[in-house]
């Protein structure tokens, strides 16, 4: 018999649950033990649903209040001293290092000021994690029983799950050392931290697991020897009879690469990734010693489309050929995290484009009707193969996905639409003359608070409960407001601030064709920033201009530069939900061309810094060297080239990004005149070295917007000295990691005020 799994349940809730007790527990508003009550409840449903769904194997500890990743450091005692000094209790130790934290002393209480752990994608998609920090003293030993207790919740429910954990080499690849241990290889700590691995898969042993799923996701990553080495060692050790079956779990890429350090691991089975790479499957097979069992991902646990049931079940069928029957599990590829709950609660899809889809909930089913077609029959599930197989056809005929003209247009790209007409130094000479910027200027990524008030009253335009001209007054309000704070705190280049725009990809999707919106898509991003991203149906254009109205009034009541504010074309495709029947550089190319219409009509109505934001360009990349990855960002940077090489050499080109590990030949090629780096988490000083060649200007971003911590002036003066020790400092730029959206404007204008400050300082310094 074929049994049907899942690798892990957004956690978030169907309508966003986890994100409201969260940050009502953050402001003071409600207490631990209703966090906590919320948190259960959010379990048991989801447990419940894929139970009810008829899947056979659940997953539990995939639950987390911030991220999985950290909980594992808090499980470990994997805490930096300065988290621990506090005595904090768990749940808010947990928090400290997820987002900062900076309270002022009670009676009770001494003061905290702690920055964050450094946050990270979660290998190519636009999940976050909070990276482990090591140092060489680390103290590993067992600092909660989460996933016991949490098994232990379940089986209290009638429920038996497969407990989830991140696999020790996995784990500790994905680290980095503190600054005090540089010099430190995290994987050298793999002798120290197993014991504690074994320890807790034997206290799931004994409260009645049997199986444990353990994910050693970095097995689709170029290793070191001695990383792949270290599953040899990892696993000889953790297999014993004191522990649970393990079942080695990877996704998202190929493990070809690696089969060597797969092959003769003593685990009962092997988890692969056959919707990114069918290809592999022979291979991993080949792999295998005769027991153990082939877990096939092939419901897609990163998009939206429904599984090809055809196409789905031959693949399984060819399995359990090779293996048979009794050794093959149906599973979702990687975990559902990244993917909406459910579709029932979509009401606004047009029914026609709605049929093509599948969220969390509706692939509880998918693995469990794939697994009965193969163990059962097709007759089994006829109806429900019948149904699938008209939906397919249905969308592969759709005159929605396919645009004439714009496939027309993209095929007369020529190699002259991806340049500037400068180089950058002429660029740089017309730009000062035309700009007047200052040295060491200062500056915002883009987005300033989005208050109670500006979400409700787009929410009362939303729903027709107010004008168009009322709502646009509100709007023009805001900015002004806006405009005059950054006079007020003395910034150079300004920004609108963006209050009519609920997302940085989704705005910009209402507006171009070819995309679909979801009421209720939730996506967990990090912590309690949640988003939703568009759906990609067909060709893309742009049927008018997106933002120029905005940022004309935004100009016409400031004499600062202000800047225009675009999303890039990847960021666009790799934050939406794409197709997955056309490439994605088609996809790109395609968003390059609207954009590209956008900044020539923001350049028009005298708007000359515009800032085309490529956070998500990084983690597009392709997480092995080679062709792949040559060619992803030969495309990725010619679709920002086309977006932005259409303006005269007086308008300024800025770009940021953000929140992975970049690399700057792939920032240098994009040519923007200036770009935006977040660097307040980065305590390696080798990361500025990295940058100090970068022919253009930059800006190294100086405080944390995911926190509500406020840097002092001294903070910000320490940081920028230290730049400059390697960075010249005529062409570094002042301003903050990201956008200050989720932000405060109390804690915003503090924050502000310091950094105006220090570059004050530095610049009177290098003006004398």
């Amino acid at each position: 018999m074929v049994q049907s799994a899942v690798l892990g349940f957004p956690r978030i809730g169907a309508q966003r649950e986890l994100k409201k007790v969260t940050e009502a527990y953050w402001s003071g508003k409600t207490t631990v033990e209703e966090l906590l009550k919320v948190g259960k409840e959010l379990r048991e449903k989801n447990w419940k649903l894929q139970k009810d769904a008829g899947v056979d194997i659940i997953p539990s500890n995939d639950f987390s209040f911030y991220d999985q990743v950290l909980d594992h450091s808090l499980l470990f005692n994997v805490i930096p001293d300065r988290y621990s000094k506090y005595n904090l209790p768990a749940i808010d130790t947990v928090f400290a290092m997820g987002r900062g934290l900076q309270r002022p002393a009670t009676e009770s209480t001494p003061a905290v000021d702690v920055t964050a752990l450094e946050m990270v994608k979660w290998f190519d998609s636009n999940y976050h994690y909070v990276r482990p920090t090591f140092s060489k003293n680390v103290e590993f030993k067992l600092n909660s029983n989460k996933p016991v207790d949490e098994f232990l919740e379940a089986k209290a429910l009638g429920i038996h799950t497969r407990p989830v954990l991140v696999g020790p080499v996995s784990y500790l690849f994905l680290g980095k050392p503190d600054k005090d241990n540089l010099e430190l290889e995290p994987i050298t700590l793999l002798e120290k931290l197993l014991p504690v691995y074994a320890e807790i898969l034997a206290k799931l042993k004994e409260a009645g697991a049997d199986s444990v799923q353990i994910d050693e996701p970095v097995l689709v990553l170029d290793l070191p020897e001695n990383v792949q080495a270290a599953y040899k060692t990892a696993y000889e050790y953790l297999v014993k009879e004191t522990a649970p079956k393990l079942f080695l779990t990877t996704y998202f890429g190929d493990v070809r690469p690696n089969i060597a350090s797969i092959k003769g691991l003593p685990v009962a089975g092997v988890h692969a990734d056959f919707v990114r790479v069918p290809e592999q499957l022979d291979a991993i097979v080949d792999a295998l010693s005769a027991d153990q069992i082939l877990s096939v991902g092939i419901v897609n646990g990163r998009n939206i489309w429904k599984t090809d049931f055809a196409k789905a079940v031959e693949f399984v069928q060819n399995a359990v050929a090779k293996v048979g029957a009794q050794r093959v599990i149906v599973a979702t590829s990687s975990s559902l995290l990244h993917t909406p709950v459910t579709l029932n609660s979509e009401k606004k899809i047009p029914d026609e484009i709605k049929d093509w889809f599948a969220f969390a909930t509706q692939k509880l089913n998918e693995v469990v009707v794939i697994a009965k077609a193969v163990t059962e029959g097709a007759d089994s599930v006829k109806a429900e193969l019948e149904a699938n197989a008209k939906s397919i056809a249905a969308r592969q005929s759709s005159s929605i996905t396919n645009d004439p003209a714009v496939r027309d247009r993209v095929s007369k790209i020529t190699v002259d639409l991806l340049s500037r007409k400068s180089p950058f130094d002429a660029r740089l000479a017309a730009q000062k003359e035309h700009l007047d910027i200052p040295l060491f200027p200062t500056t915002t990524i883009g987005s300033f608070p989005q208050t109670k008030d500006i979400r409700v009253v787009r929410n009362k335009f939303t729903k027709g409960d107010i004008s168009a001209e009322e709502y646009e007054k509100f709007i023009e309000k805001e900015i002004e407001d806006v405009v005059k704070f950054q006079e007020e705190v003395g910034l150079d280049v300004f920004v609108h601030g963006e209050p009519e725009r609920n997302d940085m990809v989704q705005y910009f999707g209402e507006k171009l064709n070819g995309f679909v919106f979801t009421t209720n898509g939730w996506v967990q991003s990090y912590g309690s920033r949640y988003v939703r991203p568009p759906l990609i149906v067909g060709d893309v254009s742009r049927p008018g201009p997106m933002t120029v109205k905005e940022s004309k009034y935004a100009q016409s009541v400031s004499k600062k530069p202000m800047k225009g504010m675009l999303t890039g074309p990847v960021t666009i495709l790799r934050w939406s939900f794409p197709r997955d029947d056309i490439s994605g550089k088609d996809q790109a190319v395609q968003l390059g061309l609207a954009l590209r219409d956008e900044v020539q009509d923001l350049e028009a109505g005298g708007v000359y810094v515009i800032q085309v934001d490529e956070p998500a360009i990084r983690e597009g990349l392709p997480l092995r060297a080679g062709a792949e990855r040559d060619d992803y960002v030969k495309w990725a940077v010619e679709s920002f080239r086309l977006a932005t090489s259409g303006v005269e050499d007086k308008t300024q080109i800025h770009s940021h990004f953000c929140y992975s590990d970049l690399d700057p030949n792939h920032i240098k090629a994009l040519d923007a005149d200036v770009v935006s780096i977040e660097f307040s988490k980065k305590d390696d000083p080798k990361y500025i070295e990295e940058f100090k060649n970068y022919p253009n200007h930059i800006g190294l971003g100086l405080f944390d917007i995911h926190s509500p911590r406020v840097p002092a002036k001294e903070e910000f003066v320490a940081r920028i000295a230290e730049i400059l020790k390697v960075y010249p400092a005529e062409k570094l730029w002042i301003n903050p990691d990201c956008g200050l959206k989720t932000r405060g404007w109390t804690e915003t204008r503090a924050s502000l005020t310091n950094m105006v400050e220090a570059a004050k300082e530095f610049r009177a310094k290098y003006s004398a």
